[in-house]
């Protein structure tokens, strides 16, 4: 098995509507449950909004922090699900699902080298 990293990219511009943001939640429970009930399931979650990040660089040998985000932009990751898949395509078909769930563009990775490199 490996693992990859299922991220969900998040539009800038606040929180949804309870009405609309009720059934999303709905659908990513039962997602997350689907992943569990397959064995696929590694660790997943929301993140708070961009601006309540701080970012961490070297600079001239220190390290420095800064309020976030890293990257302004028009979108973020605004959640993540680690999973383990035997192969890029179970994984995307994950991604799929998780994008289903979401309503919102998910972003498909594997991660380098072994997963006991990982855990």
């Amino acid at each position: 098995m490996k693992h990859y990293i299922l991220s969900v990219q998040q539009p800038d511009g606040g929180p949804l509507e309870p009405e609309r943001m009720e059934p999303i939640m709905r659908d990513v429970g039962a997602f997350n449950e689907e992943l569990k009930a397959a064995g696929a399931w590694v660790f997943g979650g929301g993140l708070t909004d961009p601006d309540q990040a701080t970012v961490a660089r070297l600079q001239d040998g220190e390290v420095l922090t800064t309020d976030g985000p890293y990257v302004e932009g028009k979108e973020h990751v605004g959640g993540l699900s680690i999973i383990k898949a035997p192969d890029l395509d179970t994984a995307i078909e994950w991604g799929r699902k998780l994008a289903r769930a979401t309503t919102i563009p998910v972003e498909v990775r594997e991660f380098q080298g072994d997963t006991t490199d990982h855990l």
